[in-house]
């Protein structure tokens, strides 16, 4: 359609479900410009949920049938992504800085038909240099842009955003503390996450 919906039901990401035993699908719903605030800890799913998301956008509008139960998605006039780290030595950019020119570009191009898809910006300066960029993007994001958006933080206080900015919405991929450990279930579910446990995962990595 040419409205501003993005609603998922029971969406899978086309190439990660076919190398695990189990995947579990998530339910997305941006419509109108939603951005989703995605909280929870690292290896708990959600740089999967935020790519199959773009992915499947891009697949519908591609012409293809989409891994989810049901799809509405409004016309896109581009994906917007920013994932992961690299650098550019050979120009002189440190990991930072590509990040910093990647968001930018971002920020000062998606337009109400985009999709933007953020995953921890603001992580590779001072805590709170991170802090106040990442909230200044989510701001710019939500009130300028007004794009639907999915953006992914361990900044646990850009969350107090979803009562002062009404396209905010808070999310969190779930899991469940057994016995002093934690268990992945990889279930996107509506509110904040407790924390984001990376001792947890740092224990997971075999760290003395």
């Amino acid at each position: 359609s040419d409205s501003r919906h993005l609603k998922l039901i029971a969406s899978r990401h086309p190439v990660v479900e076919k190398t695990v035993a189990t995947f579990i699908p998530n339910t997305t719903d941006l419509t109108g410009g939603k951005l989703w605030l995605i909280t929870g800890p690292n290896m708990a799913g959600k740089s999967t949920f935020l790519r199959q998301n773009a992915l499947i956008a891009l697949m519908a509008h591609a012409g293809l049938y989409v891994p989810a139960k049901a799809a509405t998605i409004g016309l896109i006039d581009r994906i917007f992504t920013r994932i992961g780290a690299a650098d550019d030595l050979a120009r002189g950019q440190s990991t930072f800085m590509v990040e910093m020119v990647e968001t930018a570009n971002i920020l000062n191009h998606a337009t109400e038909k985009s999709l933007v898809i953020l995953d921890e910006i603001g992580r590779g300066t001072a805590t709170f240099d991170g802090l106040s960029i990442a909230w200044a993007c989510v701001e710019h994001l939500a009130q300028t842009n007004k794009s639907r958006a999915l953006f992914a933080t361990h900044y646990h206080e850009l969350t107090v955003l979803e009562k002062e900015l009404s396209p905010v919405e808070c999310h969190h991929v779930a899991v469940q503390e057994w016995e002093d450990d934690i268990v992945f279930l990889h279930e996107v579910r509506k509110g904040e996450s407790p924390r984001s446990y990376g001792i947890h995962v740092g224990r997971l990595a075999g760290l003395p």
